[in-house]
């Protein structure tokens, strides 16, 4: 991790995560539309005016800061619908995820960490990129500085109660990928914590070296296959491009549908464009986002889709397959931060037929709100931002193009 991560206090917040709000970002933003017709029509006057990315900020212990009411509020158009007979398997997918560190839990419980979005994350597979380890151990990763306190510039750590696991349970995560730079912040043993937990909540994992993971779809009677991928030995290695496309076409054998994350690129806020060749940061090799993606499709992957870099970044078609470079932070309770582009990120919604074509797919607009957790962002942010760096960056390669109200239309 770099600058972008926040220290965390080792006292329980003064405010709990606030209250649910059962409605869809959607259904909001039409209820807003409508709104503002209303007050036009009897000559009210007084429009809010849009809040940018810079506007969901706030500290430990302070009421939530709201969203204010855009003064153009996104597009909302029919739902496309399947044909009855159409065998589909539906995605939810999100991109880093981290709780309150050991010390600071949620006033409420884990399970107020998803409270604004629960509804969002249904789907057949709902899976993110779990970024921090589970259990009842403590972060052995840094080394102490020299003065004696505190952790070396640049090295951080993330350990969540064992509750976690129960709280991605309960919001609707089938699976979640391991394969990233914080699995091992607790050693051998948080690895051990980290996959009890989530045993016993059912929540499935990937992303270890060699490690194909099954989830067997009964309504459907289909298979879909996950594998999760980072550039570290310690787990399946994106850095070894062939390997890579041989553990895929390995599980192509298997399975119905394959689906792959990758925990990829240099992280930052200007890491939001997707560039030609290997990525490093602080002098790591992160992999090269572009090449591991096409190959992986090439062997055999369905949809691609990853984290990494802790922004937005742009999403390409290739053959006829999504790739989403980079959904952001999700959740982070007191951990990362969320002020600018780091607070904006987007559940991907994406369904798939049987034989691995797209049908449908949209995006929902998260803002990441006081201390840290995700709330449906009805002025569309995340919308416009992947938008742009998708015809930025691939522009006559693939772009993907997303109507304003987040649906993302076929490839062409």
């Amino acid at each position: 991790m770099s600058d972008d991560i926040k220290s965390t206090p080792r006292t329980p917040p003064k405010q709990p995560v606030p209250p649910p709000k059962p409605q869809r970002w959607r259904i909001v933003a039409t209820l807003i539309a409508a709104l503002a017709v209303a007050v036009a029509v009897a000559g009210e006057a007084g429009v809010n005016s849009r809040q940018g990315p810079s506007a969901v900020q706030g500290s430990v212990g302070r009421t939530p800061a709201p969203i204010s009411t855009p003064s153009s509020p996104v597009t909302v158009t029919t739902p496309i619908n399947l044909p009855p007979d159409t065998e589909s398997v539906s995605f939810a997918l999100v991109g880093d995820i981290t709780f309150s560190n050991y010390d600071t839990l949620p006033v409420g419980g884990m399970d107020r960490v998803f409270d604004y979005v629960r509804g969002d994350l249904e789907s057949d597979v709902t899976m993110g990129n779990l970024e921090t380890v589970i259990g009842n151990v403590r972060a052995t990763k840094c080394a102490p500085r020299a003065a004696g306190d505190g952790s070396p510039n640049n090295c951080y750590t993330f350990v969540a109660h064992p509750d976690a696991a129960k709280a991605l349970s309960n919001a609707g995560f089938a699976a979640v990928n391991l394969a990233n730079n914080h699995s091992n912040d607790a050693g051998a043993a948080g690895v051990a914590d980290t996959q009890a937990a989530l045993k016993a909540a059912g929540v499935k994992w990937t992303g270890k070296p060699g490690q194909i993971e099954y989830i067997h779809l009964d309504d459907q009677d289909l298979t879909v296959a996950i594998l999760g991928f980072a550039p570290y030995s310690s787990s399946a290695n994106l850095l070894d491009i062939n390997g890579a496309k041989q553990l895929v076409a390995k599980a192509k054998k298997k399975a119905d549908l394959v689906i792959v994350y990758m925990h990829v690129g240099a992280e930052g806020a200007n890491q939001q464009h997707v560039r030609a060749g290997s990525e490093v940061f602080l002098g790591e090799d992160r992999g090269n986002p572009i090449a591991f993606s096409h190959a992986v499709i090439d062997a055999g992957a369905d949809l691609v889709f990853g984290s990494g870099p802790h922004v937005l970044r742009g999403m390409q078609w290739y053959k006829g397959k999504l790739i989403a470079y980079s959904l952001g932070n999700f959740s982070g309770y007191n951990t990362l931060t969320y002020t600018g582009v780091f607070g904006i990120s987007a559940i991907l919604h994406v369904t798939l037929d049987q034989k691995g074509n797209f049908l449908v797919g949209s995006l929902t607009p998260i803002v990441r709100v006081t201390p840290g957790v995700p709330k449906i962002d009805v002025t569309g942010t995340a919308i416009s931002q992947i938008k742009a760096l998708s015809q930025a960056d691939f522009a006559g390669n693939g772009a993907v193009k997303i109507s304003n109200d987040g649906t993302i239309q076929p490839p062409a």
